[in-house]
């Protein structure tokens, strides 16, 4: 069922952002997609790890520790992108490691973070693996998971006895948190409360949905002309949930079709502002926020079935680094 029709700023035809997952991101691959889309006039949400790996890192990719790097997301601040938060580090880190992260976040943009997302098999996550459904929707994904990913780490960001406890801090600090991902462009018909809090999930201040696009191929499909048509038409939001940093650009020259799509993209009447933005737009069209009981259970049915659709279309998808089921 969709929802009231949202009004827009401006008079503009629908919304839409980007939460660009930080992962792989470097000064050789990053800088010329954000050339791009700044010339474009979209303004999106980057995502950044504010300390460096400890060890290994999970997947790779810069952080805020490297100088050059840091000037480089500053000045995409500057020209009106928001940077969010993508846990501390490439890697798990412990309650007082993520405290000292969001202490440098918020030393070196000016403030804390206002939206993040869970990084790949971070312990120290909030809404990843089977912790993003309810009973025995959480059970039946649990013990799939176990069994054909059987080394992936428990999640307990939200435990209060876990030494990768930080969801008072996520509570007391960050507003938004992304939650399930679909195989759709426009999010107005999946989630009509976007964002919405959750009661059995309390150190979440708000939680979004957003239109999964874990790689280029996927995103070419979620904004192909026909999805961004209905997108304009129905008048609705994509916050579309990507990585700019694997293959949009690997050898520092913007994909030929990404620059079509995004070009095609830019040239309609959309509202093109980061996350945090949209999002807050979205509460403030509607005070009620809040999700729970029956309206949740529909939510996470809607979510596994469009798992299970986007796998027969697609084929078998492939376990990325987010290592994660569909």
């Amino acid at each position: 069922m969709r929802g009231a029709p949202v009004r827009w700023p401006d008079g503009r035809r629908f919304a839409f952002s980007i939460f660009d997952d930080t992962d792989g991101m470097t000064l050789r691959n990053g800088p010329p997609v954000y050339d791009l889309l700044t010339d474009l006039g979209l303004r999106i949400t980057k995502s950044v790890w504010p300390l460096g790996p400890e060890r290994g890192p999970t997947v790779g990719g810069s952080s805020c520790d490297d100088e050059e790097y840091l000037a480089w997301v500053l000045r995409l601040q500057a020209a009106g992108h928001e940077v969010g938060y993508h846990h501390a580090s490439d890697h798990s880190s412990p309650r007082a490691r993520t405290i000292a992260a969001l202490d440098a976040f918020r030393d070196l943009f000016g403030h804390d973070p206002r939206v993040g997302a869970d990084h790949a098999g971070n312990r120290e996550s909030l809404g990843a693996g089977a912790d993003r459904l309810t009973g025995l929707r959480a059970a039946a994904y649990r013990a799939v998971q176990h069994r054909l990913q059987p080394h992936r780490p428990e999640f307990s960001g939200a435990v209060p006895d876990s030494p990768w406890f930080w969801g008072d801090v996520c509570r007391e600090r960050i507003t938004y948190w992304r939650g399930l991902t679909f195989a759709r462009t426009d999010l107005t018909q999946v989630c009509p409360r976007q964002p919405y809090h959750d009661p059995t999930r309390p150190y979440v201040n708000y939680w979004f949905v957003s239109a999964d696009a874990p790689d280029l191929s996927h995103l070419l499909d979620r904004l192909s002309g026909p999805r961004l048509d209905r997108l304009e038409r129905h008048g609705g939001v994509c916050i579309l949930y990507t990585h700019l940093g694997l293959d949009i650009a690997p050898e520092g020259r913007v994909d030929d079709r990404f620059r079509r799509v995004m070009e095609d993209l830019a040239r309609r009447p959309g509202w093109f502002a980061p996350v945090s933005d949209v999002l807050d737009h979205l509460r403030a069209s509607s005070p009620d926020r809040l999700i729970a009981g029956r309206e949740r259970a529909v939510l996470e049915s809607r979510w596994i079935l469009d798992r299970v659709r986007a796998g027969s279309r697609l084929g078998p998808r492939v376990v990325t680094h987010e290592v994660d089921l569909p």
